[in-house]
């Protein structure tokens, strides 16, 4: 089923064939991730932060799935108490672990005022990130310098970096395990080709993990 997302993606987006085998490893190394009880950290600037922000909702909640929650943790929100546990079981919907760097403003604001601007992403892949996460860092440019100091740090946590930028080569593209380079240069032109991207990679993974 995977491979059909991917040929629906190049069927309406022909220009994205080029990037045809770096989505699917992209998709190889999140799915690697999440088997191993991992979580995806993702940041980025401007649009970008949006677009991270924007894969953050098609990950931890229903896609195009209802995904509902498996029969033993229903059974055991309502052992717990069985009004309220009833309530949780028909509303919570499975998840994918994942979490937007730039949604945190108590955080980086203090971290930015305090420390270092430019490091705020890296500091929180220093404290949220784990040896087997993985970091998808989204820049147009593939230079955007708090991006691929994160990449730095999440290498380091042994981590893996997905790079999602434009069609240059860049320091985001060179750190990364994968780097999907969509074939624009302007940045708008950019970030309209990110969106079906990372859709197509959301839904691919949603299908492998969630059956109804």
């Amino acid at each position: 089923m995977e491979q059909s997302f991917l040929d629906d993606l190049i069927c309406r987006y022909p220009q994205l064939q080029v990037c045809r085998v770096d989505i699917e490893a992209a998709y190889n190394v999140l799915c690697e991730s999440y088997r191993a009880n991992g979580k995806l950290l993702v940041c980025g600037n401007g649009g970008s932060a949006s677009d991270a922000e924007h894969i953050v909702g098609e990950l931890m909640k229903g896609f195009k799935k209802q995904r509902i929650s498996d029969a033993g943790y229903r059974q055991r929100l309502e052992s717990i108490d069985k009004e309220l546990g009833s309530r949780l079981a028909v509303g919570l919907q499975g998840a994918l672990p994942a979490m937007s760097l730039g949604g945190h403003p108590a955080l980086t604001t203090a971290y930015m005022n305090d420390c270092d601007p430019l490091l705020c992403f890296a500091q929180q892949v220093n404290g949220y990130g784990m040896a087997g996460d993985v970091l998808l860092g989204i820049s147009t440019s593939g230079n955007s310098k708090n991006v691929v100091y994160a990449a730095v740090a999440a290498k380091a946590k042994g981590m893996k970096v997905i790079g999602l930028t434009g069609a240059n080569e860049s320091k985001l593209s060179v750190m990364s395990d994968v780097c999907i380079r969509v074939p624009e240069r302007e940045t708008y032109k950019v970030q309209e080709l990110h969106l079906p991207v990372y859709h197509c990679l959301c839904l691919m993974l949603e299908d492998t993990f969630f059956e109804n």
